[in-house]
């Protein structure tokens, strides 16, 4: 048993070369990638629900419908501790200044969960985005490859603009949309001054970079595969009362709307 286990050891940690090349590192470094995301994401949830719970609200588990923290909403139930003789007048007042605090803290809270969910789409595609532009500068047949990320670009430009546009954000969070564009719009042509600058050194089929680019390559897949079946399948369409409730013919052109963008995405992905 020690003897296998010693041998178990030494293969991990100096496989053989010709095995090595056949493991599906790129799967397991996804899948690593899509536990972290959710696990990140559980974390930032179970903190903003603290936080909900600190000022006399709840969060709705089951509930993301666009546009807010929860389909039911954070309710409060300070209304419900108000005892004792109380006047009508009276009480209209409390209750109007209770439903105006509400309604503050279920904005900012349904911003901040907004943000979340963006940022983390955002991640991914800027981090892909990063060794596209990369890859760009370097490639000698740039022609065909420029003009297949172009719309590669674009398709993923429209994602999260759209997500960006959609946001509806309080006052103090209205930037946000505007950092993201450009965020998004910077990270390409900062890939493609690195790769220029990098351009005599830099070799795409070299070990080093193979394995650099496909790890965070395969990191970042991840990140879209979670984002795409999660806070797209499930949030836009499950958890949507809007769609749930919507026409069939509605709900068939939101389908049709995606699938025709997987399919387009994937057929540049046979040159990108």
């Amino acid at each position: 048993m020690a003897s296998l286990c010693r041998s178990s050891n030494l293969f991990l940690l100096t496989p053989r070369p010709d095995v090595t090349p056949r493991q599906p590192y790129a799967l397991a470094l996804c899948m690593l990638s899509i536990v972290f995301i959710f696990i990140l994401e559980l974390i930032a949830f179970r903190w903003g629900t603290k936080k909900l719970a600190k000022i006399g609200m709840r969060h709705d588990a089951h509930g993301h419908q666009a546009g807010s923290y929860a389909a039911h909403g954070p309710e409060g139930n300070l209304a419900h501790q108000i005892e004792g003789n109380v006047d009508e007048s009276k009480l209209n007042i409390i209750d109007s200044e209770l439903d105006i605090e509400d309604q503050r803290h279920r904005a900012l809270d349904s911003a901040m969960t907004q943000i979340i969910g963006v940022a983390i789409l955002e991640f991914g595609v800027n981090l892909h985005s990063v060794f596209v532009g990369l890859t760009l500068a370097v490639d000698p047949d740039f022609k065909v490859l420029f003009v297949v990320l172009i719309f590669h670009q674009t398709f993923e430009g429209l994602g999260v603009g759209s997500r960006l546009a959609y946001l509806d954000l309080p006052p103090k969070y209205r930037w946000t949309p505007y950092a993201g564009a450009a965020l998004y719009g910077l990270t390409t042509p900062i890939g493609i001054a690195a790769g220029l600058g990098v351009r005599t050194t830099y070799n795409p089929g070299s070990t080093t970079a193979s394995i650099v680019s496909g790890t965070l390559d395969a990191f970042s897949s991840g990140i879209l595969i979670y984002t795409g079946l999660v806070e797209l399948l499930a949030h836009e369409f499950l958890f949507n009362k809007e769609m749930m409730t919507s026409s069939n013919g509605k709900l068939a052109y939101a389908i049709g709307c995606m699938l025709a963008g997987c399919g387009i995405m994937a057929l540049l992905g046979r040159w990108a």
